[in-house]
Parts: C-alpha cells; structure tokens; sequence
C-alpha cells in the first residue's frame, strides 16, 4: 500500500494551498490545491514559482 503524500512547506495564497512533496519516484514536486467548496482545481509543478504563480492568478467559480 502506497503512502500519503506528505506535504511541507504549505502556504496558503487566497482560497489556494501550495504544497510540496515528493511523487512516487522519489522526484520533488509542488502542488496548488483550490480549497473553496465546489471547485476541484489542483495541478504539480516542478518548480514552486510556477504553483505560487498559478495560485496568485486563481479565479475560482464554484
């Protein structure tokens, strides 16, 4: 059984958590994560400017 993601470094940027963590091969990997209810929206960056970057320019309509 795999385990969870575990995430360090969380901000929060607006209704936006970054994260980061390391995938399954063993890679760092940064997450943005919308937390507004209904709306979905998460990607993985390899860099944590581009996942700050998304969260700052977030535009959520749940």
């Amino acid at each position: 059984m795999p385990r969870p993601n575990r995430f360090t470094n969380v901000i929060r940027i607006g209704p936006v958590q970054v994260g980061t963590h390391h995938d399954g091969c063993g890679r760092t990997r940064h997450t943005a994560a919308c937390t507004a209810p209904g709306c979905g929206f998460s990607a993985d960056y390899r860099d944590r400017s581009a996942a700050e970057l998304t969260a700052r320019t977030h535009r959520c309509n749940p």
